[in-house]
This record gives C-alpha cells, sequence and structure tokens, in this order.
C-alpha cells in the first residue's frame, strides 16, 4: 500500500487571514508571515466566481483551514492564493479596517 501514496513535497504557504479591499482585491496573511494582495478580477471569466461580484458577497470573505471561502462553497486553492498574488509594497499603509478583521480570524476557532 506504500506504493499508493504521493509525495508531493511540502504544502506552500497557508492563508491565516484575508480582508476584503476595493476592486475586488483580497489582503492576506500567510503563515510564513508574508503579506500579499490577491487579485479576485481575472477568476469572473468563470461561472464559480461570479456570485462574488456583488459586492456585500465578495465581503464575506473569510479565511478557513489555510485558504479563503465566501457562501455558496467558493473557494481558492491556497497555493493559487499565494501563487498568483503580489506582496504588499513597502508604501503601503495597513488600514485599521484590515488590522482588526485580522486580528479576529487569527483567534477564530472552530
Amino acid at each position: 500500500m506504500e506504493d499508493d501514496i504521493i509525495d508531493a513535497g511540502p504544502l506552500g504557504p497557508r492563508v491565516l487571514t484575508a480582508v476584503p479591499m476595493d476592486d475586488y482585491e483580497l489582503f492576506l496573511g500567510f503563515d510564513n508571515g508574508e503579506q500579499r494582495i490577491f487579485d479576485v478580477k481575472p477568476s469572473f471569466k468563470y461561472d464559480v466566481y461570479k456570485p462574488i461580484l456583488d459586492k456585500d458577497v465578495f465581503k464575506s470573505v473569510i479565511a478557513v483551514d489555510g485558504t479563503v471561502e465566501w457562501p455558496g462553497d467558493i473557494d481558492y486553492c491556497p497555493d493559487t492564493l499565494y501563487a498568483r498574488s503580489v506582496p504588499v509594497p513597502a508604501d503601503f499603509t495597513v488600514p485599521a479596517s484590515i488590522s482588526s478583521v485580522a486580528e479576529s480570524q487569527q483567534n477564530y476557532k472552530p
């Protein structure tokens, strides 16, 4: 049975916090300490992501189990979030709203 086990290597960084920003972007905090910005807009060409075009739905994003989720079982692969996001620019000022949401998500215990 051990022949059935595939060693895919270590997992990439996992999302700890997710905060919706303007223009359908997510501010993401990863378990490796990085903060990155993920642009959701390119995903809208796929039907599964169209419900989050509704700003109220988009704003309901939450970090769960290393990734991000919205109502209706909409999510992303954590590796996609990391690979397709960009580091937060050095001159980026984290708004207080991001800090407070990030803190509450880090303390969330299901």
